[in-house]
């Protein structure tokens, strides 16, 4: 049994025409967005500075496009280089989104938020949910951290930013091209390009740089072993080949987790769940025992019954040498001094 999953409408991403009344609430919803980011722009409305550079790393369309595996790969950059990153973030599904919290990997993420809690529990970095991404990022550097890494936030124009990176998911790049609800956008593809990175998330099995354009740049979510969730040795992927898993993906584009899976020779039955769906053990009655392999970010929702037969799949995100220079180098150019 192949789970039900609540995704996109079928026109955002596919050759039908949307409805009449979603075109209109996008006409309504375009001239608002355009009035607000003219206030900020004209000086109206004021963003805040958080005290430290401050990176944004965002997309323009609702759902995933890579940007936590992306922020993961930050963090570890910048401690690497010397610095004492901290990430503010929203904490998407998490109860009680009123209240602002600090995340580490202990957290329910029922109440920290599934990807806060990944986060935390990758990097060991202080994470900071909270709605007002400003008062976060000023918790984060009252807390000791010297430079602030915000997952997800690019519209969230009260946070004075140092650098802006948006992620793109190089299958579905901006759907049809309308902003919601006719489309996918939350602003305009054009926003995209006053942002200082662009980096585009190339699909699973992907062997060229052909899906990036002009000023873009190439990222790859690379996998190679499975964990026991109970516990125990890493496993190859490769341990898989030719064998029928259950995969189990509640992200903003499953079918990217499958299809990396099925690159390898893995026999996918494929379970989709809607993007930070609460898991409960029986969404895992699929009738049969066969392995079952599922993201980090699920597995974390997961750990309170999961069986010998669970194992989490890590990714990282693979960028050239080229673009770390340049992200260091341009954090430099707004006048931060590096630790």
């Amino acid at each position: 049994m192949t789970a039900r999953r609540h995704g996109p409408p079928n026109w955002w991403y596919g050759d039908g025409a949307p409805p009449v009344g979603a075109r209109l609430v996008s006409g309504v919803y375009g001239v608002v967005i355009g009035i607000r980011r003219h206030l900020y722009r004209s000086g109206l409305l004021r963003s805040r500075p958080a005290g430290v550079p401050v990176v944004v790393i965002g997309n323009l369309v609702a759902g995933g496009s890579g940007k936590t595996p992306l922020t993961i790969a930050v963090v570890e950059h910048l401690r690497a280089e010397g610095w004492n990153p901290g990430v503010a973030t929203r904490g998407y599904g998490r109860a009680r989104p009123a209240e602002a919290l600090w995340v580490d990997a202990t957290t329910d993420p029922a109440i920290g938020g599934d990807e806060p809690v990944l986060v935390a529990y990758r990097t060991g970095a202080k994470v900071r949910a909270d709605r007002d991404r400003t008062a976060a990022a000023r918790a984060l550097a009252a807390a000791g951290c010297d430079v602030v890494v915000c997952d997800d936030g690019l519209q969230h124009y009260a946070l004075q930013r140092d650098v802006e990176i948006e992620v793109i998911d190089g299958r579905r790049r901006y759907g049809n091209g309308h902003v919601l609800p006719a489309g996918p956008l939350r602003e305009p593809v054009e926003r995209g390009t006053r942002c200082d990175f662009r980096v585009v998330n190339l699909p699973p099995g992907d062997a060229s740089d052909g899906q990036t354009g002009f000023g873009e740049w190439p990222m790859r979510l690379s996998g190679d072993s499975a964990l026991p969730m109970l516990g125990g040795r890493p496993q190859p992927l490769t341990n898989f080949v030719g064998q029928r898993v259950h995969a189990v993906a509640g992200i903003g584009d499953p079918e990217r987790f499958f299809s990396m899976l099925r690159d390898l020779g893995i026999a996918v039955v494929p379970h989709a769940f809607s993007d930070h769906h609460h898991y409960v053990a029986d969404d895992f009655q699929f009738g049969s025992d066969l392995p079952l392999l599922m993201t980090e970010k699920d597995a974390v929702k997961c750990a309170a019954f999961a069986g010998a037969r669970y194992f989490k799949v890590p990714v990282r995100a693979e960028l050239p040498e080229a673009f770390w220079v340049a992200l260091l180098d341009r954090i430099g150019t707004h006048g931060v001094v590096a630790p």
